[in-house]
């Protein structure tokens, strides 16, 4: 004899659920379906992926394939800003244009056309410059501030112009170029030469504490490696960019052992050539913000 089926559902004592007849260790599932509105939302979801999908670029390339899905209404992010940077560009044009090969006083005196290579030229200096000489151009060791008004190669509005579009001892033709021997790497001076003579250029700027002795070795030194680029009195040489050695500025640091590595080693900073990655009119906003940075002559 055989028991007759039942249509009735078992229903959670504790929650008055139907269950899905599902047990696993003494634990039953309860019946509970996703709400309605729920359901249409993930269904019209669906529907909008495909004609997303049928409508706009999608699919990225697979192999065999050869290229992405482009889509029935031929989007592209890359078409539109292009567009907008052609834009962009044809609306800077009059300033752009009018901003190239002018003067400071010229610039200076037309605010409209400050505000726009400042503008331009803080972009620039953000995506090309901070990264070595900080995001306000202060500078780290190794690379120079460009904030005060010491400058190598001469800081008018023209000499920082022509130093970003050639460089230093970079890739251009008309690059920029000094080298100051390594004197204790390439054995031109001794440890102790290189020493006396340390002391007597950091005596430039009274900041050596060596005898008179220690100094006078040091003068000789100087006198036979030193004077042609730097000067009798330190002073430098902005033609060759020969530092000058009295104003207590330093690349490499100005305590007596960093001066020391830099005679023995030799500093050999690079910065690139901007001619030919950034614009004209750009360099020229470049040249305007970096002299407006404090440092300009």
């Amino acid at each position: 004899m055989t028991t007759p089926k039942t249509n009735k559902q078992d229903v959670d004592k504790v929650t008055g659920v139907e269950t899905t007849g599902h047990e696993w260790d003494g634990i039953k599932e309860l019946n509970n379906p996703l709400p309605r509105w729920w359901l249409n939302v993930f269904y019209a979801c669906i529907v909008g992926s495909v004609i997303y999908w049928v409508l706009m670029p999608a699919w990225p390339g697979l192999p065999g394939i050869g290229g992405y899905t482009k889509g029935t209404l031929g989007f592209s992010d890359r078409a539109n800003v292009s567009k907008d940077i052609a834009q962009l560009q044809a609306e800077r044009a009059p300033l752009a244009a009018k901003l190239s090969g002018a003067d400071l006083n010229t610039v200076e005196q037309d605010p409209e056309l400050m505000q726009y290579a400042f503008a331009a030229g803080e972009a620039a200096f953000k995506d090309n410059c901070a990264t070595c000489h900080g995001a306000g151009g202060q500078g780290v060791k190794g690379y120079p501030s460009l904030a005060d008004d010491v400058w190598l190669w001469g800081g008018t509005l023209t000499d920082i112009r022509h130093t970003l579009e050639v460089g230093i001892r970079a890739d251009h033709d008309e690059t920029r170029y000094s080298q100051m021997p390594a004197f204790g790497r390439d054995g031109i001076l001794s440890a102790q030469e290189i020493s006396d003579v340390t002391d007597y250029v950091l005596n430039f700027s009274g900041n050596s504490d060596a005898g008179a002795e220690a100094l006078s070795r040091g003068q000789e030194i100087y006198a036979v490696n030193c004077v042609s680029c730097h000067g009798d009195a330190g002073l430098g040489d902005r033609t060759q960019g020969a530092p000058n050695l009295a104003d207590a500025e330093w690349v490499y640091g100005g305590s007596k052992a960093e001066v020391m590595t830099s005679i023995s080693r030799g500093p050999f900073g690079v910065m690139p050539a901007w001619a030919g990655r950034l614009d004209s009119s750009t360099l020229d906003a470049l040249a305007v913000y970096v002299h407006s940075r404090g440092g300009g002559e």
